[in-house]
């Protein structure tokens, strides 16, 4: 596995249930298309599974 992912918001979280929208503020994307870059661990990779139709997932 990479040291790093590169997680960009695809999708909106409008109509989404909470839960999903708190996940994607704690990965810290607040924006259509913004990307942040976060280290490659268990619970990071969790949020990513529980969001991972709004999210687009690069190993860097």
């Amino acid at each position: 596995m990479a040291n790093k992912l590169q997680i960009t918001l695809k999708r909106s979280v409008i109509g989404r249930p909470e839960n999903q929208r708190a996940t994607v503020k704690s990965l810290g994307l607040r924006k259509l298309h913004q990307t942040v870059v976060h280290e490659d661990n268990a619970a990071i990779r969790g949020m990513i599974n529980k969001v991972s139709h709004l999210v687009l997932v690069e190993e860097v």
